[in-house]
């Protein structure tokens, strides 16, 4: 496993009960993550008012971002998936040429680390602005939009982002005691290289945490219980996936439960997850989906307490 670089190195420390992971995947994860959480709070199963820490990482650092502000439940979180989709909302595409780039950094790529680098060497050789100016990226623009809060939630409701270091490669998990802003943490998780540029925060260049893992699932060891909310459900080469990641947590000793897209699911997020006018469709199929976990999530998280 690669080293873990921290902001804050007790992180994903206190109460060790409930974790909460929402992976990464994009504008329809966003909504796929919403809805299944809106569809499993309807059965009676609230994950975000009763975990313990809320761990996110691109599209579900957004997501994470709006739980633990404590503004909006998940119904109209939900609402606002199924809304209509806002004039000069973000929207982008990883081109063939990206994924390629993509695939072949990833086969020739030792570990974590060195991947990360050469993640954030493309995303550093095609950014188009400095997001640490007056002129923001459309995707930080649209972030800054979409969360209720730009301050770090209280303590009383945890919530830990990841991102990687452009140029390092280092992975870190940033909380409300590091060096970042939550803005600056969210926009980070999400700088996709080849389609967005980094995020320039305090003094460092950042990429989407989803370039170590999808999910990183890995940070809610010691918890109790854990569930792993995961749009992207694949790894390949240096990069963990969520499956293996649960299995390492479950062979641990921790109560775990994944969740990713089913068939339906998946048609509807399309081929493109960074297209907002799949947005809806995505939180719907979630919500659909909800259904199916709920015994299984019911008798994870009601053994760990509350």
């Amino acid at each position: 496993m690669d080293s873990l670089n921290t902001v804050n190195t007790d992180a994903v420390s206190g109460k060790r009960d409930k974790a909460l992971v929402l992976g990464g995947g994009g504008l329809t994860g966003i909504g796929w993550e919403c809805g299944i959480l809106h569809g499993l709070a309807e059965a009676g199963i609230d994950l975000a008012g009763t975990t313990d820490v809320v761990i996110g990482t691109s599209a579900g650092a957004v997501v994470g971002a709006q739980l633990t502000s404590g503004l909006l439940g998940v119904q109209e979180l939900y609402e606002r998936q199924i809304a209509a989709v806002e004039a000069g909302e973000a929207s982008g595409s990883l081109g063939t040429s990206a994924m390629l780039r993509f695939a072949w950094e990833v086969a020739r790529s030792r570990d974590a680390r060195s991947f990360g680098v050469r993640m954030g060497e493309l995303a550093m050789a095609g950014a188009k602005g400095d997001d640490s100016g007056t002129t923001p990226s459309p995707q930080r623009a649209s972030i800054a939009r979409r969360l209720l809060s730009h301050e770090w939630p209280g303590p009383e409701r945890r919530l830990v982002v990841t991102a990687v270091d452009a140029e390092t490669g280092e992975f870190a998990a940033l909380d409300r005691d590091g060096e970042l802003g939550l803005l600056d943490a969210v926009a980070a998780s999400c700088s996709v290289p080849g389609v967005w540029p980094p995020t320039r925060a305090a003094g460092r260049t950042w990429i989407d945490g989803g370039i170590r893992s999808s999910a990183n699932a890995d940070l809610a060891a010691g918890y109790r219980s854990v569930v792993v909310i995961a749009p992207l459900p694949v790894g390949a080469g240096p990069i963990a996936s969520p499956r293996s990641q649960a299995a390492r947590l479950a062979d641990s000793g921790s109560r775990v439960v994944l969740i990713t897209p089913d068939r339906a699911a998946r048609r509807a997020f399309g081929r493109n997850m960074l297209d907002p006018s799949r947005r809806a469709s995505a939180a719907r199929a979630g919500f659909a989906q909800a259904r199916a976990h709920v015994e299984t999530i019911a008798a994870a998280w009601c053994a760990a307490g509350h």
